[in-house]
């Protein structure tokens, strides 16, 4: 049972229209909350009575209005009362919708974000990469699976949607799917993707987000040193497969691209610079910005080392990439190999080349995020902020300087 319920005529005094008259709106409010809807009557302004919420006046015309005013408020009741009856939780939107006619086409959630996801997957590789389409799939199950957690049922009205909502699901994904911060933050993000669709579409009137807060947590990149490089790049695995997969991560160690960046390159993205060496010209699929990457040396003896790979031959491609999948299981194998102690991942490669490859040997951040493809420099900092290797090799140099100073620049005498 509701707390307060209260309802008010007002005249819209802001949507006068050209023949002086304004709309008479009803404001609900339940619990706090209100929501507003037009009754389809237009009256001059100074004819209305705040205080009796009805129209000054006794013509005909008049009192069919006021008339009507009261069979709107009844119907309020009556809807209310229904609500009540059915055990529906009744709030101001609810009511809203039963009184326009729309509660008995709704619009359910699972049918929209089924929608989204189904576009996404449509759009694989022009504007989504699987990943995300991947992604969205998994914060789908996690929706369906909270909702009979909670409420029992296999979908919801989104106008039921709200502030209590968000955060029981971000509950949920801490609690029982044990999600850490970052994961739980992400999925809640992927669901606030669906709620802006239906705002934007006027499916909601209100935000359920809003005052809603929550922030990802910086994680430590790991990366690879430039010894654990050497060893690496110097170890003959005992398979072909595991001495392929090394070449390629390598690649990315020295190019920073990512996995699906380096699969996608072609023989057309190696031109020759302004400098007259040869660089790699793409654009990153997860933000479609431009990356222009000088090619090493190390690079440079990779690709021309599967130059005649059939893979390479067949496909059109400048390396023989396997699934990300494959490449990280291999990776994991190849680390345990090379005896490095750490959770080798594809996606590391494009870490050590921000690290251990540019930044700690002085290529300015501005360089490195531009061959990175970050759309700002903050992302690039991230890795700058690391460095505490970089920060002890320059001040190695500054501990030499001064080792040498004439002890007479130190004034005063010992103490003690």
């Amino acid at each position: 049972m509701n707390k307060t319920f209260s309802l008010l005529f007002f005249v819209k005094r802001c949507k006068v229209i050209s023949n002086g008259t304004a709309p008479i709106y009803l404001r609900i409010t339940i619990d706090g909350k209100l929501t507003e809807l037009a009754v389809k009557r237009y009256i001059l302004p100074d004819k209305w009575n705040s205080q009796a919420q009805k129209v000054n006046g006794n013509s005909e015309e008049i009192r069919a209005i006021n008339a009507y005013l009261k069979a709107v408020e009844q119907q309020v009741y009556e809807a209310q009362y229904q609500l009540l009856k059915d055990r529906v939780v009744v709030t101001a939107g609810v009511l809203k919708q039963k009184l326009v006619g729309s509660d008995e086409r709704q619009r359910m959630l699972i049918p929209i974000f089924q929608d989204h996801n189904r576009k996404i997957e449509t759009l694989i590789g022009d504007e989504f990469s699987p990943s995300t389409h991947k992604r969205y799939c998994t914060s789908l199950k996690h929706t369906v699976d909270f909702l009979k957690w909670k409420y029992n049922v296999s979908d919801i009205a989104i106008c039921k949607i709200d502030h209590a909502f968000i955060t029981e699901f971000e509950f949920y994904l801490r609690s029982i799917r044990k999600c850490n911060n970052n994961s739980a933050v992400k999925y809640i993000r992927n669901f606030g993707k669906i709620i802006r669709i239906c705002i934007a579409n006027s499916w909601l009137d209100k935000n359920p987000f809003v005052n809603y807060k929550t922030k990802v947590k910086e994680v430590e990149r790991v990366f690879l040193t430039e010894e654990e490089i050497q060893t690496t790049a110097s170890k003959v695995f005992a398979t072909d497969r595991l001495n392929q997969v090394r070449d390629i991560f390598l690649f990315s160690c020295f190019t920073g691209l990512a996995y699906i960046d380096v699969k996608k390159l072609t023989k057309n993205n190696i031109t020759i610079g302004i400098d007259g060496e040869k660089w790699i010209y793409t654009n990153r699929q997860k933000t479609e910005t431009r990356s222009n990457i000088p090619l090493l040396p190390m690079a440079e003896e990779i690709i021309a080392k599967y130059k005649g790979h059939p893979q390479c031959l067949n496909e059109n491609k400048l390396l023989p990439v396997l699934s990300n999948q494959k490449m990280n299981s291999y990776l994991k194998e190849m680390a345990d190999v090379c005896g490095i102690n750490k959770e080798l991942t594809f996606h590391i490669a494009r870490h050590t080349f921000a690290t251990t490859v540019t930044l700690t040997n002085g290529v300015p951040i501005e360089s490195v995020s531009k061959m990175l493809g970050h759309k700002n420099l903050r992302t690039t900092q991230h890795y700058a902020k690391i460095l505490d290797r970089k920060v002890s090799d320059d001040m190695k140099l500054l501990r030499k300087k001064y080792t040498n100073v004439p002890s007479e620049l130190i004034k005063g005498k010992s103490v003690g």
